[in-house]
Parts: C-alpha cells; structure tokens; sequence
C-alpha cells in the first residue's frame, strides 16, 4: 500500500520500525527492526512485520527486557524530534502503567534488606574468599 493510500485509509501511517524509533522506544531503525523479528513487538495483539502500517488509535505492545509497555499510537511523526515530542505519539494504557509500577515495586521489595559492604575487601580478606569458595566445590 503506498504512502497516499494508507493516508486515504483513515489517517496518517507508518511503517512500524520507523514509528518505534521516532516514538524513542529504540535508539535505532536497526534496533527497532530486530526487536520486531525477535517478537518482541505485537500490534493490535498480532506479532507484526517492521513493514506493517501502524496509525492512530493502533495498539502497540512492547517488550524490553523486563519491561512491558501497552500503547495507544496517538500519532506519526516524520522524522525523530525531542524526547517531549516523542511522548506525544503515543499514551501508556492504565493497566501498562500499573503493571510496571507493581513491577518496579517489586524489584525494589527484592532489594529491601540488601546493603553493599562499605569497602571492597583487602587482598586477605579476597583471599579468603577464594579459598572458601574453592572449599565448596
């Protein structure tokens, strides 16, 4: 479909490598695209093509690393602006938002607890360390 026809279609589109790095979800088109044959990137609930048109009112699920992102495209960009304009060609569904929040929560419950040493040992200190692990095995 060409560029006029997905325009006559119901709107501005674009390709979805290019809308993923315009919206600074990847650094680049590159990423963008290996994300999308890794599976990584679902539209509308179906695992997509880097070549699929995507346009307002789409939903655009994202996943890096632990992280999941469910977005609405709010709109196209033609070319890659500011991080302020980039947030705004999309919006985070609710439950996204609240998903990665209990996320965050407990990852951060996971570290409750945990304090580092205030130094790095001494070579005494790693020596015994050593031998200690190597009496383990």
């Amino acid at each position: 479909m060409s560029d006029a026809a997905g325009k006559q279609a119901g709107g501005p589109r674009a390709r979805l490598d290019r809308w993923l790095w315009a919206a600074r979800f990847h650094k680049t088109r590159g990423l963008a695209k290996a994300a999308i044959d890794g599976g990584k990137v679902q539209v509308n609930g179906v695992r997509a093509k880097a070549a699929k048109l995507v346009g307002a009112g789409d939903t655009v699920r994202v996943s890096r690393g632990q992280e999941v992102r469910t977005v609405v495209v709010a709109g196209i960009a033609e070319r890659r602006g500011s991080a302020v304009v980039a947030a705004t060609l999309y919006q985070e569904t609710p439950e996204s938002l609240a998903a990665r929040e209990a996320a965050r929560a407990e990852r951060q419950h996971g570290r409750d607890g945990f304090s580092p040493p205030a130094r790095r040992p001494d070579r005494q200190q790693r020596r015994r360390l050593r031998a200690w692990r190597n009496s383990a095995q």
